[in-house]
């Protein structure tokens, strides 16, 4: 079982949204895990054991904290993957330390001074998403909250930022800026940022997966350390977040292209 540390760039961050049943985890982890040993890419598995900030009331959530970190410790057991999974509250940020090797603050959440705090007391890498309201400066005092807590493994994810009603869209120039304030590993999470909030069915969030790949390969050049990606077997039955996460079956092509991309950049600008 490898240790999993925010400082190993390119890195990548993949998974269904929350957790779902053991088929569907088994199945997305061993392609996760050859994709891993085939383009020798760190990797980390990452599924929500609760989606608490739904749109509406009967929106799916999750099996909850107990099921959802025993399920997360068998793909950690049976695949050998290190795992990623969010905390919505700091009472949760010490159980789930104790299962996964990263936490992660959802970016609804990412000036929760408490919650900041406790994650960053847990020995453990955190992420934390910047909020879609935020500027890239405006992250500096979350990342200072964590390191207050006493971690120093530190990432922040761009996601996108709210433009108009129900879309966003990504200023890539956030990527450095973000570096810039916080000193930390920047992560850019694709799925999330062709995400279009409550316009899916039923109140629920929409999305344009299509537009995945080309923000893949611009956060790829622009200086990305790594990459955040939900995917699943059919994505369209998936059970949080449907319009939004890759097919499992076209996985592997996309990072492939991406890798080369980030690769090229770096030997260009002589990195």
């Amino acid at each position: 079982m490898s240790v999993w540390s925010f400082a190993s760039a390119p890195f990548l961050i993949a998974g269904p949204c929350a957790v779902e049943a053991v088929d569907v985890m088994d199945r997305v982890a061993e392609a996760l895990a050859r994709l891993a040993e085939r383009h020798r890419l760190p990797v980390c598995f990452k599924a929500s054991f609760d989606k608490a900030n739904r749109a509406r009331l009967d929106g799916a959530r999750g099996p909850g904290l107990e099921a959802g970190l025993r399920a997360l410790e068998h793909v950690r057991a049976a695949h050998g993957l290190p795992v990623l999974t969010d905390i919505h509250e700091s009472s949760q940020a010490v159980p789930a330390a104790e299962v996964v090797d990263a936490l992660q603050v959802p970016a609804f959440l990412c000036r929760q001074t408490d919650l900041l705090r406790a994650a960053g007391a847990c020995g453990k890498p955190v992420n934390v998403k910047k909020g879609q309201w935020m500027d890239a400066d405006g992250m500096r005092g979350a990342l200072a909250k964590v390191r207050a807590g006493g971690c120093s493994d530190l990432a922040v994810t761009e996601r996108g930022t709210f433009f108009g009603y129900g879309d966003l869209v990504v200023d890539f120039r956030s990527l450095g800026g973000l570096r810039e304030a916080t000193g930390a590993a920047v992560v850019f999470d694709a799925s999330h940022s062709v995400q279009q909030p409550g316009r899916g069915n039923a109140g629920a969030s929409g999305g344009r997966r299509e537009h995945i790949p080309a923000l893949l390969a611009a956060a790829a050049v622009a200086g990305a350390d790594g990459f955040f990606l939900e995917t699943h077997p059919d994505p369209d039955a998936a059970a949080s977040d449907a319009a939004t996460q890759w097919p499992l079956e076209r996985l592997e092509p996309l990072i492939a292209r991406t890798l080369d991309l980030w690769h090229r950049a770096r030997e260009t600008a002589g990195v």
